[in-house]
């Protein structure tokens, strides 16, 4: 992967490489009949991943990411997908991966990858992130990554969570959340206290406030307004001890009847810019949910928060140059040997980019001294430092071709099979 010049389009396509020393064929048995451990992979790939600056918390982000297979129509465990383009998001059948990754501050778009996990069908998409974050705190304890009196770690989430069901999931846990909200979502204050003599049952929600209409909200417990080279003048607010009105829909169905929903109270942000970088005016403002151990700060929480665009890098040069998406298998476990094996390939190029040369093409400009090199150009560098390393891998011996086919075998049919796809009840609760 690392050594191909250009973009992998397949996984046969790497046997005609020189560092491939295999048939063919060895491939796709490979990815059809190997075993990964996952788990020890993960606890890996975190124990590399770069230390926090001092006194902040170590920065984790967490999307999802399709797999499209609308042709396939024999392999096996497919769901729909969301795939965005030119003319609209439409949904196809496929898989969908959750991938985790470590965030680090600084000019460049790296980031550590420590996990992907495909989300298989009627697998709900929060149950895997809470089981992707509990795992991650274990392994940052293993590791030594996280230790007493450290920060909690800080886990950046986009808008296709549900922050209120994560945030009362993982309460106890030592880790903070910061969800990007929709800016249709509603939250209430908690009541006024109750007047003496007062009869009837007491309020459970207090004032509406709402990020879509600025009568509906409150004076802020906090506010500031600094300069950005690359937004212009950027103004933060928050409120703290909001919450949300649950109700008995999604993971909340099962919540026992005798018993009242939770109260999840948390800090909503607000971050107000004047342009993009680009010079485009916003359309719309920049809401937050920030939930953790400690109080939050909003100073640190915005810009953190703008660190986790680097995971969309890098899904898109694993996509277009590693082919994190170019294997086109029937069987969804040999795409899980080939993702995970995608995020293995990264981490390798990630810790050879102070190792390989610039090997830039004519047109490229130079980069900024003391810039690390992009994953491109890393890439480019690779196969020189693949020259001087060891190889793991055995010395392949010469052996007879197999004998084939046995004469009149006959292929065995298989059946298709459907994408699954929620009912209707389970995707309207999941919309409300």
């Amino acid at each position: 992967m690392l050594c191909t010049q250009g973009p992998v389009r397949s996984p046969v396509e790497l046997s005609l490489e020189p560092e491939f020393r295999r048939g063919h064929g060895s491939v796709y048995d490979a990815l059809a009949h190997g075993r990964i451990s996952g788990g020890r992979l993960r606890r890996l790939l975190v124990g590399l991943s770069a230390p926090a600056r001092a006194g902040e918390p170590l920065m984790f982000a967490i999307d999802t990411t399709p797999h499209p297979r609308p042709d396939a129509e024999y392999a096996d465990e497919r769901t729909m997908v969301q795939v965005r383009g030119k003319g609209g998001d439409r949904w196809l059948p496929g898989w969908p991966y959750s991938l985790l990754v470590g965030i680090q501050w600084g000019s460049s778009s790296w980031v550590d990858p420590v996990e992907a996990r495909r989300l298989r069908p009627g697998e709900e998409h929060t149950d895997v992130t809470i089981d992707q974050i509990t795992g991650l705190l274990e392994d940052l304890t293993a590791t030594g990554k996280l230790k007493p009196g450290d920060p909690p770690p800080l886990v950046l989430l986009d808008a296709g969570n549900y922050a209120t069901d994560l945030t009362h999931a993982l309460a106890g846990h030592d880790v903070q959340l910061l969800v990007r909200l929709r800016t249709t979502r509603v939250f209430y204050l908690d009541p006024a206290p109750r007047r003496t003599g007062q009869m009837g049952a007491p309020p459970r929600h207090g004032p509406e406030f709402s990020c879509s209409d600025p009568a509906k909200r409150h004076a802020p417990d906090f506010e500031r307004t600094v300069e950005s080279t690359l937004y212009g003048t950027v103004t933060v607010r928050s409120w703290n001890g909001l919450h949300q009105k649950l109700g008995s829909i999604g993971r909340w169905a099962a919540w026992p009847r005798d018993k009242q929903l939770p109260i999840v109270r948390g800090t909503v942000l607000q971050v107000v810019v004047d342009h993009l970088p680009d010079g485009r005016k916003p359309p719309k403002d920049l809401w937050l949910w920030h939930a953790g151990p400690v109080p939050a700060d909003p100073d640190l929480l915005w810009k953190a928060y703008l660190r986790r665009f680097d995971q969309e890098h890098f899904h898109r040069f694993a996509k277009v140059y590693l082919g994190l998406a170019g294997a086109h298998l029937s069987s969804a476990a040999a795409t899980d040997r080939w993702v995970t094996l995608t995020m293995a390939a990264y981490a390798q190029l990630r810790l050879a980019r102070h190792l390989v040369d610039d090997l830039r093409r004519p047109w490229h400009p130079r980069p900024d001294p003391g810039k690390p090199l992009s994953p491109y150009k890393v890439r480019l560098g690779f196969r020189r430092l693949r020259a001087r390393l060891a190889n793991p891998a055995d010395s392949p011996q010469l052996t007879r071709p197999g004998p084939g086919r046995p004469k009149g075998s006959k292929n065995r049919p298989k059946s298709k099979q459907p994408p699954y796809r929620k009912s209707e009840q389970t995707a309207r609760n999941h919309t409300e």
